[in-house]
Order: structure tokens, then C-alpha cells, then sequence
């Protein structure tokens, strides 16, 4: 099951999620801009995103947790998530990995194109990918 995040998931998350404090993913849920993956119950992965000069959804974080990985979780949560944005009336979307990392090419093989780049003292080339929705 996909669904947003609501309260009651911010404890189980702040575990997991690494990336950002607490704070910040508590505003993230009240804004409904985080996605979650559920399996029996229990949390299987999430998606994080926000919005590229306040206008563009752009996913920060899609994560699954071990043992959920290999499996077509990741497609399904961020085709949920490219679903949910277009009915929102979003024509793009986009996203970013580091030039180092294996995401690149998950994230090509689901549709998205290179579209630009950032590179930042002492850090991998970072990736800018998008997608157009249908």
C-alpha cells in the first residue's frame, strides 16, 4: 500500500531517514509531500520530494529499506508518486543523483533525461533529470 505520510509515521521515518532533521520531515508530512510504502503493515520504503523553484515537483528522496529492494518497490513508489503529481496538474517533474551513484540509471530506465548538472567543490557531479507526465 502507497499513501501519504501521515503524523503517527513520523517516528518510524526519523529512524530510517538520515538525510534531513526531524523537524523538517515533520513539515514535509504536514504538507503532504512525502509518500510512503507499506507492507504488512510495516514500513517497506518512502519518497520525499519538494518543489524545484516552488512551481516544479522535484523528488529529493526515494528510498526502500533492505530486504524490499530488487523487487519493483522503487518503480511502483515513484510511479505513484509521477500518477499523483500529474493529477495535480503537474506537466514535469525532476529529480537529481550524483554522477557516482547507481540511481542515475534507475531513474533512466523509468523515463527520465539528463537535463542538466551541478557540480559543487570537492563533490561528484550531481545529475538534474526530467520527466515529462503524460
Amino acid at each position: 500500500m502507497i499513501r501519504y505520510a501521515a503524523q503517527s509515521d513520523l517516528a518510524t521515518l526519523r529512524e530510517h531517514e538520515r538525510h534531513i532533521s526531524g523537524d523538517e520531515l515533520a513539515r514535509g508530512i504536514a504538507a503532504q509531500r512525502v509518500l510512503v510504502m507499506l507492507e504488512q503493515d510495516a514500513l517497506a520504503g518512502w519518497l520525499r520530494f519538494s518543489l524545484f523553484w516552488d512551481e516544479i515537483p522535484f523528488l529529493n528522496m526515494l528510498y526502500l529499506l533492505e530486504g524490499h529492494r530488487g523487487q519493483g518497490r522503487g518503480t511502483q513508489l515513484l510511479r505513484r508518486w509521477e500518477e499523483e503529481m500529474s493529477r495535480l496538474g503537474h506537466r514535469r517533474v525532476l529529480t537529481s543523483t550524483l554522477s557516482s551513484e547507481g540511481a542515475q540509471f534507475f531513474y533512466r530506465k523509468n523515463g527520465y533525461l539528463d537535463c542538466g548538472s551541478l557540480l559543487l567543490p570537492g563533490e561528484p557531479l550531481e545529475i538534474i533529470l526530467l520527466k515529462e507526465l503524460a
